[in-house]
């Protein structure tokens, strides 16, 4: 610690144990950075409590090297979507209200797939490094991930699985598909505010009927309106 630090009485020079955004002060490198570090394997170990680094450790780091890693600022989930789009050839329209062909949610899928990595520290929205969503862009399987990872509601899950929605509010029920991210939605010009509508990928949606082949489908889908739903009784 330097004589200035001790002077000033710097909580974070006095520290013994940093998180991700104390480190980064403490090096004046941007958080994002310091997160992008940990990915590449240049920050050290964490110390037992998880999510700590000893000052020794982050004192030890190449502030310098850090900062090489991420020469460009972070770009959002938004932006990322936009360049997964323009690479598919299928660009996301300027219009605001039109329909994106790729979206936030499919780069949160990229996320949990481990595709990309997330250098944000909110749940508001990510923070992804330029170049690894631009290696991700030329991937040649990059359509098939997008497809299998955009995102459905409730009433167009239902019309996927060809079933009524009412059954499938049982497929959910049971548990057989989850929804990894829901959006507030208001619906035309209702002041009670928006609802929370839950959103499913097309894969996780895609793969019900095949995981479980000791349900009827096509008795299923032959159940009409207002009949009782065959799935009702399972538990």
């Amino acid at each position: 610690m330097s004589f200035g630090d001790r002077a000033r009485g710097d909580p974070v020079a006095r520290r013994t144990e940093y998180d991700a955004g104390q480190a980064a002060k403490r090096l004046k490198v941007p958080a994002t950075a310091f997160r992008w570090a940990r990915h590449t394997g240049l920050s050290p170990p964490r110390t037992a409590s998880s999510c700590q680094w000893s000052r020794a450790a982050v004192e030890a780091l190449d502030a310098e090297a850090l900062r090489a890693t991420m020469p460009s600022p972070p770009i959002s989930g938004s932006a990322a979507a936009d360049r997964i789009a323009e690479a598919l050839g299928t660009p996301n329209p300027t219009v605001y209200g039109e329909k994106a062909n790729v979206t936030a949610f499919v780069v949160r899928r990229f996320v949990d797939r481990g595709l990309l990595v997330d250098l944000s520290a909110t749940p508001d929205g990510t923070l992804h490094h330029p170049d690894q969503v631009t290696e991700v862009c030329q991937r040649q399987d990059l359509a098939d991930l997008v497809a299998a990872d955009t995102p459905l509601g409730p009433e167009q899950a239902a019309a996927r699985l060809s079933v009524r929605r009412a059954d499938f509010d049982h497929v959910i029920r049971l548990g057989w598909v989850r929804s990894p991210q829901s959006i507030k939605v208001r619906f035309g010009t209702s002041r009670t505010g928006a609802v929370d509508v839950a959103l499913y990928t097309t894969a996780s949606v895609d793969a019900v009927v095949p995981a479980h082949p000791e349900i009827d489908w096509e008795q299923l889908r032959a159940v009409e309106k207002g009949q009782r739903s065959p799935l009702a009784a399972l538990r």
